[in-house]
């Protein structure tokens, strides 16, 4: 197991969550934080290469509390967009 660089609160944004109470946008937020630091260590991937990508409805607020790049895109074109911010930007 690689060692972890990262913690969950570095994944969390300072927005306050607005979803309904009881929705399972929560769970998903949750799960997706607490992966993240495991998954910058495993691929050895800097916290500032993450991006969040959402569409349309509540869960459009997701790269609001996630403490990384991120945009809502319109109706179906998430993915795409999703394939597009993968290519290497020169830092």
């Amino acid at each position: 197991m690689s060692e972890l660089k990262y913690t969950v609160a570095d994944f969390k944004s300072d927005q306050e969550v607005k979803w309904c109470p009881g929705c399972g946008d929560y769970a998903v937020l949750s799960a997706i934080q607490k992966a993240m630091p495991q998954i910058a260590a495993n691929a050895d991937v800097d916290h500032s290469r993450f991006a969040v990508v959402s569409g349309i409805g509540c869960s459009s607020r997701f790269p609001y509390y996630v403490s990384t790049y991120g945009f809502t895109a319109s109706t179906a074109v998430p993915m795409p967009s999703l394939r597009v911010s993968r290519r290497p930007i020169p830092i």
